[in-house]
């Protein structure tokens, strides 16, 4: 009985023929090595490309923005949430209203909710957008995988041109030379820069004490907000005192509620009472008004013033000198007053007695007034009363007798009465 023969396998069929074949399985060697080193490429490009591999866990939701610019969907442009890159753009459409949806893809790990505020943010002067996440929290709702958020939430940046819009040809002009200027200093930074930042360490040293002292007050603050988190949890945890409080705030606003009718009445005199003061308002008006002129010729009288007192005290001084120079004299002429005083009672008595004839002077002495001026010159131009030469020489006089009877007066009447 013969025994069968046992076939060969593939695998060992085709190992046999390489072997066979002169440079055969020099070249699958080649061949399998290139697809290996093809595929460690291929895997580190596709890993610097950002792929979404089915077996990760993604959040995708999107966000209404009312402009997008800027936005390259599929070339890496960040998600971020409080700085960390969590996700990356991955589409951006146009809905009805002309607003740019941008669709995000972020790790399945972070919690994202209805309040969350999205701002477009540009990541570089080239204008190279990233989408900063602010999540939200409770009382929001936390979102799913395709939802999109409103406009509400969103935030677009400020772009230059729309700044350089609003400035006229001039302001555009004046910011080119500034520019151009901001070039031309900068050009000799290498060489002026270094002394001013060394002027600017000597002033950060000379702010030092200022720093020191806004950090003891930052320490202080602290303590205040301690001491007040302290004060606020012993209030909270005593309720029995709390609820009294609560009790006798109660008791006070119904007692005020009790007196609603005079407080009604209260009320209602308010106009009357605005009124009243609406008037003394402008009486008090109208007294400044007239106070001003007064305060004025104070300020005048208080400029002059010091001059008058210095006046009064010269005089006081001359005053005090006259009477150290007149105290022998009185003390000379106390006896003789004295002596006067019983005298100067009876002609007391005797002036009331002469009241009566003194009354009837007064119209003669104004008939008199009149030729007192002549009666200075005579006296002025004569030496004596019975002299007959006087400034200019001698002179003849003749002498006039005046009588009540021969002057046109009143005094006839007093003449012709009989007794006077």
């Amino acid at each position: 009985m013969r025994t069968a023969e046992k076939k060969p396998s593939r695998l060992g069929g085709l190992f046999a023929r390489a072997r066979s074949e002169p440079g055969l399985l020099r070249n699958l060697a080649v061949l399998a090595g290139l697809m290996v080193l093809g595929v460690a490429v291929g895997g580190i490009l596709l890993s610097q490309q950002r792929v979404t591999w089915p077996w990760e866990d993604k959040l995708v939701f999107s966000a209404t923005f009312d402009q997008t610019p800027g936005i390259s969907p599929g070339n890496g442009q960040e998600v971020r949430i409080a700085g960390v890159s969590v996700g990356q753009i991955t589409d951006a459409t146009v809905d009805d209203q002309g607003r740019g949806v941008v669709e995000m893809e972020i790790d399945g790990d972070q919690t994202v909710y209805d309040n969350a505020r999205l701002v477009l943010r540009p990541k570089s002067p080239l204008n190279e957008m990233f989408v900063n996440i602010s999540p939200g929290g409770p009382p929001g709702r936390e979102i799913t995988g395709g939802e999109v958020l409103p406009s509400s939430n969103t935030e677009r940046p400020v772009q230059i041109e729309e700044v350089l819009g609003h400035l006229d040809g001039n302001t555009r002009e004046a910011l080119g030379s500034l520019l151009s200027e901001a070039d031309v200093a900068l050009a000799s930074a290498p060489a002026e820069l270094p002394r001013g930042l060394t002027a600017a360490d000597g002033v950060l040293q000379k702010l030092q004490p200022v720093v020191s002292e806004l950090n003891a007050r930052r320490d202080t603050l602290a303590k205040l907000t301690s001491a007040l988190s302290t004060v606020s949890t012993s209030v909270g945890a005593d309720d029995t005192r709390l609820a009294g409080l609560a009790d006798s705030l109660q008791k006070t606003l119904r007692s005020v509620g009790a007196q609603q009718d005079n407080l009604d009445q209260a009320l209602g005199q308010l106009p009357g009472v605005s009124t009243s003061l609406r008037e003394a308002t402008g009486e008090v008006q109208g007294l400044s008004d007239q106070l001003d002129p007064t305060l004025d010729n104070v300020r005048s009288a208080s400029d002059v013033l010091p001059g008058a007192l210095d006046r009064l005290n010269g005089s006081v001084e001359q005053l005090d000198t006259t009477l150290d120079s007149a105290r022998p004299f009185l003390a000379s002429a106390r006896p003789v007053v004295g002596d006067l005083r019983p005298f100067v009672e009876d002609a007391n008595v005797a002036l009331n007695d002469l009241r009566p004839s003194t009354e009837r002077l007064d119209p003669i002495t104004d008939q008199l007034l009149p030729y007192l001026t002549d009666l200075q010159a005579f006296i002025y131009n004569t030496n004596d009363v019975t002299s007959l030469s006087d400034a200019n020489r001698g002179i003849f006089r003749g002498q006039t007798q005046l009588a009540p009877t021969s002057l046109p007066l009143p005094l006839q009447q007093v003449a012709g009465q009989p007794g006077r």
